[in-house]
């Protein structure tokens, strides 16, 4: 059984569903005896995907249980998949094969990948004699004889259409949702995205899988240092993700309690001067720091040392920086909304995001009161340890094994 993993999405500075990309397949290949992988500079302990599958690891799991409205996969055996398993062969095709196809190009990167994924992934199927393709993300060669599995985030252009461009909404309204409808199995990263995927485009739930998220525990943990004197936020900022209420929230805080406002993620020329005219105006430019893009080497000491993560965002379909700023024992403001509550659990104080003076109350109860942060400290270590990307990656593999089966 050959499998292509398509990534060629994957951009020179990862993000949310690159780190997902990245960080399952680097899971996925404790799942298979060294010979069978595939071989990519992302992932340099790799060898060629030539030979024949065994037993695997001992320690990873097929089966589930349930936590929090997620379908959380437990530890067990992997030497429990079926016997009759064929041989699988894990090939990678990423961006070091075939460059300029990621949007470190802009529009014109996405519009090529698409390009691509129509006409040449099918060939390099037909030559490689694939038997299954799978995309980490809802994209695969339409009116084809290609399998596929592939996994999708969230619909959020189809949820908030006013928030984005015309080529956009189609690609979300009728291209995704082809490769949906195409697709041999889809994967969903929550229960929220899995409800919307049956709203907005009428997929069966029996051909729908939860495969929960997770963060890089290796990366993100708890370094017990002093915090410091500001608040983060993780992430981009399209409208959606609400930076400017956060903004503004952060500006009803007393001065005098010399806090500040850390916005990490990459600057966009759409959206970040606004949030920073927003700031001017508010007379806290001096409280607010615009950092553009964290290399991921940095995140993890800039997490441990916030007084929160505030993480407002309107809809997600996961919120890994929640999860990571958890993992790091730093306390989470989130919204009640979407997959962030699904993710939370109880170990968050969760705040109706479109109501400026309720994030600003949560930001006010995180300075004032100790034990409320030690308790979310707690909390958020147990809740992320429920997390992890070798329970992702046995999930995924579990859905990967029954498609062999019926191959």
């Amino acid at each position: 059984m050959n499998i292509l993993i398509n990534l060629v999405f994957v951009p020179q500075e990862p993000t949310g569903l690159a780190n997902y990309s990245l960080n399952l397949f680097r899971h996925l290949q404790t799942l298979q005896h060294p010979e069978n992988l595939g071989s990519s500079p992302d992932f340099p302990d790799s060898q060629t995907y030539q030979g024949s599958q065994g037993s695997g690891n001992p320690e990873d799991s097929q089966g589930c249980h349930h936590q929090g409205g997620l379908s959380i996969p437990h530890r067990g055996g992997y030497a429990n998949a079926p016997q009759n398993l064929p041989p699988q062969n894990l090939q990678i095709i990423d961006r070091y094969q075939y460059p300029r196809l990621t949007n470190d190009f802009g529009i014109r990167g996405h519009l090529r990948r698409l390009a691509w994924t129509q006409w040449q992934l099918p060939q390099i199927y037909r030559q490689q004699r694939a038997d299954l393709i799978f995309s980490p993300i809802p994209e695969a060669p339409l009116f084809s004889k290609c399998r596929s599995i592939v996994t999708i985030h969230d619909v959020i252009p189809l949820r908030f259409p006013q928030w984005f461009s015309q080529g956009q909404k189609f690609y979300s309204r009728y291209y995704i949702q082809q490769v949906l409808q195409q697709a041999d199995h889809v994967l969903c990263n929550s229960q929220t995205t899995a409800i919307d995927v049956q709203q907005f485009f009428h997929i069966s739930p029996a051909k729908l899988t939860i495969t929960p998220l997770a963060c890089n525990h290796d990366q993100f943990w708890f370094l017990d240092l002093p915090p410091s004197n500001y608040f983060l936020y993780l992430g981009r900022s399209n409208p959606h993700k609400n930076v400017g209420r956060l903004i503004r929230a952060f500006a009803q805080l007393p001065q005098g309690k010399d806090s500040e406002l850390w916005i990490a993620g990459s600057s966009d020329r759409r959206y970040t001067p606004d949030l920073i005219q927003l700031a001017a105006n508010l007379g806290i430019s001096d409280r607010v720091k615009f950092l553009n893009y964290v290399p991921d080497a940095e995140l993890p000491e800039m997490i441990n040392r916030a007084i929160a993560l505030v993480f407002p965002s309107l809809w997600e379909g996961f919120g890994l920086p929640i999860l990571e700023a958890m993992a790091c024992g730093t306390p989470v403001i989130t919204s009640n909304l979407s997959a962030l509550k699904e993710v939370a659990g109880e170990a968050a104080l969760l705040v109706d995001p479109y109501q400026v003076t309720e994030i600003a109350g949560a930001m006010r109860e995180i300075i004032h009161d100790a034990s409320l942060r030690s308790h979310l400290c707690r909390l958020g270590l147990a809740r992320a340890a429920q997390f992890t990307w070798q329970q992702t990656a046995a999930a995924t593999q579990s859905v990967i094994n029954k498609l062999t089966i019926n191959a």
